[in-house]
């Protein structure tokens, strides 16, 4: 989580993030250095030594499957696509927050997760990273 933090305000771009950290994306996010979703997770959970692959569907499939009860931070929750294959990730850090990376033109921010009707309703389920 403190990895996630220290990213706040860096710019999304598709494909981009690596272990090390932001970095240029690909295809449409070429022209800007950050995260996309899950580079952002994949970088937050290699600083604590955690291998994850930059792909959703595929953090998804990787970590225990855990109830919204039962979150912690450092775990992840996943939204959008299906319940097979969301299509967006992002870190649970407490107080009903996560940190993700959201979109094209916006930056690695805080969302108040639990409380947004609109997030909550595309919600997949989270997982806790091994």
């Amino acid at each position: 989580m403190a990895a996630a933090k220290n990213w706040l305000g860096t710019p999304y771009t598709w494909g981009g993030g690596n272990r090390q950290g932001p970095t240029r994306g690909v295809g449409r996010g070429a022209v800007r250095i950050g995260f996309d979703c899950s580079g952002l997770v994949m970088a937050a959970w290699a600083r604590a030594g955690v291998t994850l692959p930059h792909y959703t569907v595929a953090q998804y499939r990787r970590g225990l499957r855990i109830s919204l009860r039962a979150l912690r931070p450092g775990d992840l929750m996943f939204f959008g696509g299906t319940s097979t294959q969301p299509t967006h990730v992002g870190i649970y850090i407490g107080n009903r927050q996560m940190i993700h990376a959201p979109k094209t033109g916006d930056v690695v921010r805080k969302s108040n997760v639990l409380d947004s009707k609109p997030r909550m309703s595309n919600y997949r389920g989270a997982t806790r990273p091994k």
